[in-house]
């Protein structure tokens, strides 16, 4: 059976038409009212019934018992009434379920708000991540390019302590040099040195064995000699050298010979003597006080130019540690900079991937809803439907009752039957309108007439 059933009503007074025993019945939708009686509706007013001829001798009281075909009609009613009971029964446990489920779906329903309302906060998490590692990374950057700026100071620092480390090597090796022409210039003056000591000596004893002549040949007089020698410095370079042994050679010895017999020529040569010696001894002083204090000045020079070379490897090689510090640096920096920016990268995918879950839930959540708003509407017109259903069985199941309760007081009393098979139209009841049927069905009309000769038409 459909959820559209057919209304039955009947009417609550008939109209007697005259003592000729000719009705005129009309079937519409049943209506349940206050009173014992039924009304009538107007549906078939439309449709006119022949004149029924009635036999009077079948007005006759008769004592019939009850025929078999009311039982059959009263167990096919009870029949009907039990199978629209389990049917509404069934529509009532359905429309419980549907609530049931009704109520399921806005619980999944608020879970799945829930849930987009806790995933739409992830996203704003992720790039808040984002931000903080790209701040590192900026921070790490500049960290760089700052280390970098000290490293190519610490590298331009390191090139001027080359550049003066080779300087001052280069001037120790021209020291060196130096020294090494000093020595050599010392040596000739050593060696010029012993050569005119010798000179002195051969000049000494060419003195005595002159002298001893003199002696000989005058051993009465005594000579006064002055020698006269342009010589102020022995120590002298090898060209001047050459140039006053060049001039010795021609130098001019002018003896004054005196006849008399007081010269002390002992005396003579023992101041001459005395003079050169302090000349040489002076020379050599003098020299020696020069190449000493060169010496001196050139040592003192040398352990500085140690020092400084010191000094400078010393902080060469703090430079070295430095640059190899920063070098560390630079490679963890790197390594760092290099993690980060994978960090970053996964972020990304990270919260791409959350994004694209997030919509694909979203979308689920948006379909899912859709549908929940579709079965929601579905369930919402067939609960309607079943309201509808259940109101039309309240009624019919009334109407079955009040027919029941009709019949038995009707059964109480000796009755008069008359059936009569009527060609008319039914009607159909949909969401509370008749609507006439177009297929045409036999009415069965039976008429029941009391002992007040009072006349009932039912169907």
């Amino acid at each position: 059976m459909s959820l559209r059933t057919k209304r039955i009503s009947s009417s609550s007074s008939l109209r007697a038409m005259g003592k000729s025993g000719s009705y005129s019945s009309g079937f519409s939708g049943l209506s349940l009212s206050g009173s014992a009686g039924f009304s009538s509706g107007s549906a078939y007013a439309g449709l006119n019934m022949g004149t029924v001829t009635i036999n009077r001798s079948l007005l006759a009281p008769l004592n019939l018992e009850i025929d078999p075909s009311i039982q059959v009609t009263r167990t096919q009613e009870k029949e009907q009434i039990k199978i629209l009971n389990n049917r509404f029964a069934s529509f009532i446990d359905k429309v419980r379920f549907l609530e049931q489920q009704n109520k399921m779906l806005e619980t999944k329903w608020e879970l799945l708000h829930s849930q987009s309302t806790s995933r739409s906060n992830i996203e704003p998490l992720f790039e808040a991540h984002m931000a903080n590692l790209r701040r590192q990374l900026d921070i790490v950057n500049n960290d760089k390019v700052k280390l970098e700026g000290e490293l190519r100071n610490t590298q331009g620092l390191v090139e001027d302590f080359k550049h003066k480390y080779e300087d001052d090597i280069n001037k120790r090796n021209s020291l060196e040099n130096e020294f090494v022409v000093l020595k050599k210039d010392v040596d000739s003056a050593y060696m010029m040195r012993a050569d005119l000591e010798d000179r002195v000596g051969s000049l000494t004893d060419e003195h005595t064995f002159l002298r001893s002549v003199y002696e000989e040949v005058n051993p009465t007089e005594t000579p006064s000699v002055r020698i006269f020698c342009p010589v102020s410095d022995v120590f002298l370079p090898e060209q001047e050298l050459r140039e006053l042994m060049s001039s010795i050679k021609d130098t001019s010895v002018i003896v004054q010979m005196d006849n008399s017999r007081n010269l002390n020529m002992d005396q003579i040569v023992a101041e001459v003597k005395a003079q050169y010696e302090e000349i040489a001894a002076k020379s050599r002083e003098e020299a020696e006080a020069w190449y000493k204090n060169k010496f001196d000045q050139m040592s003192i020079q040398a352990t500085q130019y140690v020092d400084e070379v010191r000094t400078t490897r010393a902080e060469i090689a703090e430079v070295n540690r430095i640059i190899s510090r920063l070098q560390s640096e630079i490679e963890a920096l790197k390594g760092q900079r290099m993690g980060l920016e994978s960090q970053i990268t996964e972020a990304e995918e990270r919260g791409e991937l959350a994004v694209k879950e997030g919509r694909a839930r979203i979308r689920d959540m948006e379909d899912a809803l859709q549908r929940a708003k579709q079965d929601m509407a579905r369930q919402l017109r067939e609960y309607q439907e079943l309201m509808n259903v259940k109101l039309a069985l309240d009624i019919e199941i009334a109407t079955y009752r009040k027919l029941l309760e009709g019949e038995e007081d009707r059964l109480g009393q000796q009755l008069v039957i008359n059936v009569q098979s009527v060609t008319g139209y039914g009607s159909k009841t949909l969401n509370g309108f008749q609507q006439p049927s177009s297929s045409a069905s036999k009415v069965l009309i039976k008429t029941t007439e009391t002992r007040d000769n009072t006349r009932f038409s039912t169907r």
